[in-house]
């Protein structure tokens, strides 16, 4: 079953359809990364300025050596915060378009059946906003137990299969249930779930591609809970099929 909605999800990832929301997230996701990296240049130019040498002119020529260090330690870190800013702002631009990847997946592949209610935005907000939390803690926790020998990899894909698999599962449930019922349902199928976090933690330990994983994810999980709730994408069809000719 979880082979089955990966499957059915990739199959999609990049149809003519899908790949203009696609294009959409990942062209805003890249705006809003290069944004950031101006903004973090601006800063360490600023903190870098000459005041710095007005303040100790009588720096002997030795010490030039310490600031080209320095210069070398800070761009080091500037692209490592960036990196880690890779994942969150992509949770956060790709969460706009959720409900549109989802309808996609749901009138494509599953045609015979009730559409999914969009999410109002405050609740669509506030969901954005958790997942954009849980994002940044799960990656925190998961850097801090990449420096422990022997978890590390593990790590990566148990915090980041957990969280994501919980909130994307939700997200697709909540397009047909009340939020108590959806997440009671994902606590039934918690393995399941489980189980489809890791294969999306598998997605977005993939370099370039990783910036796909929320569509990917909230696509998944369309499929997973349908699937759970006992459709296939064959079934819906062939339902709709005989629903035209009748």
């Amino acid at each position: 079953m979880i082979l089955d909605a990966a499957h059915a999800t990739a199959s999609r990832l990049f149809t003519p359809a899908f790949r203009g929301v696609l294009m959409k997230s990942l062209g805003l996701t890249l705006a809003g990364l290069i944004g950031l990296w101006f903004a973090a240049r601006a800063l360490f130019d600023w903190l870098a300025l000459p005041w710095i040498d007005a303040l100790i002119p009588d720096l002997p020529s030795w010490a030039s050596w310490f600031g080209v260090i320095g210069m070398a330690i800070a761009g080091f870190g500037l692209a490592l915060i960036l990196a880690l800013l890779i994942a969150p702002v992509t949770a956060l631009i790709a969460g706009l378009f959720l409900d549109d990847a989802a309808e996609l997946i749901e009138r494509e592949d599953y045609p015979s059946d009730p559409p999914g209610r969009p999410l109002d935005f405050g609740p669509s907000l506030v969901s954005s906003l958790k997942f954009l939390g849980v994002v940044i803690l799960g990656n925190i926790a998961a850097l801090i137990l990449l420096l422990i020998p022997g978890v590390n990899i593990a790590a990566f894909f148990i915090v980041n299969g957990y969280l994501i698999g919980r909130e994307f599962f939700e997200f697709a449930a909540m397009r047909h249930r009340r939020p108590a019922k959806a997440r009671a349902f994902r606590r039934a199928h918690a393995l399941s779930v489980f189980l489809a976090g890791l294969v999306v933690a598998a997605f977005m330990a993939v370099p370039v591609l990783n910036l796909a994983t929320p569509l990917f994810a909230a696509a998944m999980m369309v499929h997973l809970h349908k699937m759970l709730s006992g459709r296939t994408p064959d079934d819906a069809r062939q339902s709709a099929a005989l629903r035209k000719a009748a």
